[in-house]
């Protein structure tokens, strides 16, 4: 079937989707009884298995109000005739295991069809060599280089996401005005800007968590890496040994050393706050003028989609100047899936263009390819303009041997924690050689 009629039926079934939705939820308690009462039992069904951590009230549904990934997947089983049964994660399922490990080990022994992935497992699965080789679906033609550079392992494209997770610096731009402060570019424009807060009485200017002042350091250890025109050469070199992680990345833990240092972050809050939960409130308050989440934060009344003052996000401090961070999970297929051919077709549907735009506007996110845009909130506007034109860092590029999100985000914690940056610095060394086999 050629492009243009897979697009036009995909339109009509996104059409049918979103308009009968409404009119299903009313009707669809009396339908419940009846929709089994036909069924063709000769007819073979198709089957593909997905596993991830998303719950689905009815997976038998038809044309029902789903979230934002349910209404692809619903696109995908009206074209190609197959039934996507959910295998979803909860935590009191697996006891004490993450989703991450669940997830290793059911792609490992092949439980599974298609898997909704963290970065860190897209990087070990593909160095393992369980999961398909992507790079022949239709919809990679319109991803953006990012996609494809962060998930290549090994020169496979083994996982594509449905949204691009962008992180900035949340801003109370009505404080930055009361003191005469223009939103900082540099680390030393923020470091001033601190300064200011601090004389004028606000204790602590940066309200952090656990989990994200890693940003901090991605922003400026890569800024150069991923903008400067030799990405490709520099991460080579960085998978040779070559060049050092510990060089890259000393800059922006000196940085944040400083920011603890001058009390400008609460290193003993910050080590035991989980995200938002630890630093919202006082953001909300106006007592803290800067935090830093991610994209969907901003749409969402219960983190800060609605504040009492004008928010603005912008990108973390940089020698380049403001700069994103962005992170993805995304859809992997095993290598010996049962049903590989039908998952393939599936994925192929659920990242096109068509189902891309559905879910960006529902979800009102950055969308992997480079032909899908909606419009964002008035706050997000400064980080959008930047990640239009092509300015951000990775945060999650399995491309690079030595896994980056979650171990940047744990020797960050031993900073937290107390450990000099001499010793995160040899913690990056001893990852980097333990990678390349270096004794």
């Amino acid at each position: 079937m050629k492009r243009k009629e897979k697009a036009g039926r995909r339109r009509w079934a996104a059409a049918g989707i979103i308009g009968f939705a409404a009119l299903m939820l009313a009707a669809c308690n009396k339908d419940d009884e009846l929709k089994n009462l036909i069924q063709d039992e000769e007819k073979e069904e198709k089957i593909v298995n997905l596993f991830s951590p998303m719950e689905k009230t009815d997976p038998d549904a038809e044309n029902v109000a789903r979230s934002a990934a349910d209404l692809t997947i619903a696109m995908a089983e009206e074209e190609l005739g197959v039934t996507v049964t959910y295998k979803t994660y909860t935590a009191e399922d697996y006891q004490d295991k993450t989703y991450d490990q669940v997830t290793l080990d059911r792609a490992r022994n092949n439980m599974d069809d298609i898997y909704l992935l963290n970065p860190d497992v897209v990087q070990a699965l593909g160095e393992e060599g369980k999961l398909m080789d992507l790079s022949g679906l239709e919809c990679v033609e319109n991803l953006r280089e990012v996609i494809k550079t962060a998930n290549t392992v090994d020169g496979k494209l083994v996982a594509i996401p449905q949204e691009v997770v962008a992180y900035g610096l949340f801003i109370n731009k009505e404080m930055f005005d009361r003191y005469g402060l223009a939103l900082p570019e540099t680390p030393e424009e923020f470091l001033h800007c601190c300064e200011v807060f601090q004389e004028n009485g606000i204790k602590t200017p940066v309200g952090a968590n656990r989990w994200w002042l890693e940003n901090f350091v991605f922003a400026q250890a890569y800024a150069d890496l991923y903008n400067g025109g030799n990405t490709e050469a520099e991460i080579a070199a960085l998978n040779s040994g070559e060049a050092r992680y510990g060089d890259y990345m000393r800059p922006g833990f000196e940085f944040l050393k400083e920011l603890m240092d001058r009390g400008y972050i609460d290193a003993e809050k910050a080590l035991v706050s989980e995200a938002i939960e630890g630093e919202g409130e006082d953001f909300l308050s106006q007592k803290t003028p800067i935090v830093m989440a991610y994209w969907g934060a901003a749409n969402t009344e219960t983190a800060y989609g609605k504040t009492d003052f004008e928010m603005q996000v912008i990108g973390f401090p940089s020698s380049r100047g403001q700069m994103p961070v962005i992170s993805m999970t995304g859809f992997g297929i095993g290598a010996e899936a049962e049903h590989g051919e039908d998952a393939l077709a599936v994925l192929d549907i659920m990242l096109s263009d068509e189902a891309l735009q559905i879910y960006s506007e529902t979800n009102r996110v950055i969308s992997p390819s480079e032909n899908v845009s909606v419009e964002c909130v008035p706050a997000l506007k400064p980080l959008n303009k930047l990640i239009e034109e092509g300015v951000y860092v990775v945060g999650s590029n399995a491309g690079m041997k030595v896994e980056q999100w979650g171990n940047t985000c744990l020797i960050v914690r031993d900073l937290l924690g107390g450990a000099t940056v001499d010793e995160c610095m040899a913690a990056f060394d001893k990852l980097q050689d333990e990678a390349l086999g270096i004794e």
